[in-house]
This record gives C-alpha cells, structure tokens and sequence, in this order.
C-alpha cells in the first residue's frame, strides 16, 4: 500500500499567513524523513485559512529542500487555467527536479461568488475533458504546440475526481483519486470498481485509485480528536460567517461559548474525522481500503499544534507498510 501525504497549508492564529508555507515545506521535508512515497500541496483561492494558490510555486520551494519523494499538486484546478500554461509550470518544475513531478487536476469553483468572478468563471458547457486530454498533449509531446522545456520523462497526471470525474478518468485512462462525500456513499465500492471495468489504457496505463482522506493519529482515541477540533471549529464557523478561517488552538476553542448548533456540528464533524488512537485509525484505515479498494492513500491532516502533527504524521507512516 503506497502512502502519500497532502498539505493544504492551513493558517494559524497569531501567525503570518506565509508561515503556512514555510510550515508546508517543513512538513514536506519530514515526509520524505518518514518514508511518504508523495507529497502533494493545493490550489485554493481567496480563502483567508489557506496560504496556497499557486502550486507551482509551492513545489518548486519544496522540490530546493528535498531529493526524493514525489511531489505533486493535489491538485491544481485546470479550469482556472490555459492547458499550455500550466504545462509549462509542471515541465519546469520536471527539469528541476527530474523524475520526482506529479500533476494532479480538478475542477473546484471558487469558494465565493467574488472569488468565482475573480477568476473569471462562467457558466458555460463542461469541457473540462477535452481540456485534459489538451494538456495531456502538451506533456507527451504530441500537440502541434511543444511546451517547453522538453524534458526526457513524463509528467504523470491524476484525476481528483467526483461524480463524472470518475468516468472521464477511466475514459482517459487517468489514475482516480477520490475523497470527501464519495467515500461516505454506500456505492462507492461499486464505483470503483466501475472505473476498473471501463478503463481504457493510455499508453500502458492501468487502474490506479487513491483514496484522500483526514487522518490524525495521537496515543489516545480523545487527544486525537482534540486534534481535529481546530479543523473541525474552522469548518462549523464558516457555515455561520461564510469565512473559513485559520487554525486555532484547542485549548481557546473549548473556551468559547458554543451554542446548542454548534455543538451539535462539532460532534458530527468530529465523528466523522478518521482520527483516535493508532488501533482505531488501522481499523478504519482497513474497512477503507476492503471498501473502496484502494491502491494508495492519500492522507492529510491539519491541526494548530505543528508538533502535534508531525507526531501524527510520523504514527500513520508506522501504520500503513
């Protein structure tokens, strides 16, 4: 079971936000101390509890302060970009670091209406297909266009994929990765296995599904839930204030006063957390995996207290071999 490690670089309260970068690359560089076979980052725009818009960018920092593990956009969303343009960032960040790129790719709107116009979004037929297989172009060499730098390997593309996206990944023969909502429905192990039937291999492809999910490991089932409070606060606030914000600490969380609703949504979101002792994060790594059939996990995980997180990380590296 191949293990990878996604990073979204979550803000913290009392801190810049561009420590949460530092913090990714930090985090990154004990990743790959850890034995992580990825480490991937995101694109979010716009939104104040989370520093990274620009993968590229991220990753090539990463890339000066490491030398193996792969390291990946988890992913970059390509409607908010030219296929040429972001062939490019990724062809350069493959000569820098030969051998180590991945390209992940989604298709996430904006967070907000002023963010979806920031971006220019409009409404308007899906060719979010015809744009990969664009792009796809643009790495192999094959478009009448050639991106540059030419580099000897290829750039490996991932689908993050829900409702059709499954579909077109098998189409394209993309490996899939899935998480959030889709791994709660009661079909997703037939969905699976639904990509793996209608694949159709794209120069020696094969089937390749990652799961993405939440994981916080501490040496008790409620630390590791006091650890997934500060994701979790920051998630139930953002439905009354419409600001997902930066990471606070448990200790000033517990100190507030939380109404009956309140209440009610941090206790779903914490049990909906894949997050306890390390007995309890195996077995629900187990049923995971015999569920959706995985071939690698994709874990993330985030927290106000960056020790207690490294901690975390390093226990769900033991688990998983």
């Amino acid at each position: 079971m191949r293990l990878s490690l996604l990073d979204r670089s979550r803000t913290r309260a009392g801190s810049p936000e561009g420590a949460a970068l530092t913090h990714s690359v930090e985090r990154a560089v004990g990743a790959e101390r850890l034995g992580y076979d990825r480490f991937w980052v995101a694109e979010h725009h716009g939104v104040p509890g989370i520093a990274s818009g620009a993968p590229a960018v991220l990753l090539a920092a990463i890339g000066a302060r490491t030398s193996t593990i792969r390291l990946g956009s988890g992913g970059v969303m390509l409607p908010h970009h030219q296929p040429i343009v972001v062939a490019e960032q990724f062809l350069m960040l493959a000569a820098l670091h030969p051998g180590r790129i991945d390209l992940g790719l989604g298709r996430s709107r904006g967070f907000t209406a002023p963010v979806r116009r920031a971006l220019r979004e409009e409404d308007g037929p899906d060719t979010f297909a015809d744009d990969v297989a664009e792009l796809r172009g643009f790495l192999e060499r094959s478009s009448a266009v050639t991106a540059r730098p030419a580099v000897d390997d290829v750039v490996p593309l991932f689908l993050l994929a829900t409702g059709s996206g499954v579909e077109v990944a098998a189409r394209l023969g993309l490996p899939l990765v899935v998480g959030g909502p889709v791994l709660g429905e009661p079909d997703v192990g037939e969905r699976m296995a639904a990509y793996r039937r209608s694949f159709r291999p794209h120069r020696g492809s094969t089937p390749h599904v990652i799961v993405s999910l939440d994981v916080l490991v501490a040496d008790t089932d409620e630390e590791a839930r006091d650890l997934a409070l500060p994701e979790v606060w920051a998630m139930v606030r953002s439905r009354r204030t419409g600001v997902f914000g930066a990471l606070e600490p448990v200790a000033d969380i517990r100190a507030r006063a939380w109404d009956a609703q309140d209440a009610r949504r941090v206790e779903r979101g914490l049990d909906g957390a894949v997050a306890g002792s390390a007995v309890t994060v195996r077995r629900r790594l187990e049923e995971l995996v015999e569920r959706t059939g995985a071939d690698e996990l994709l874990v993330s995980g985030a927290t106000y207290d960056r020790e207690a997180l490294a901690a975390s990380d390093a226990a769900v590296r033991a688990l998983v071999r």
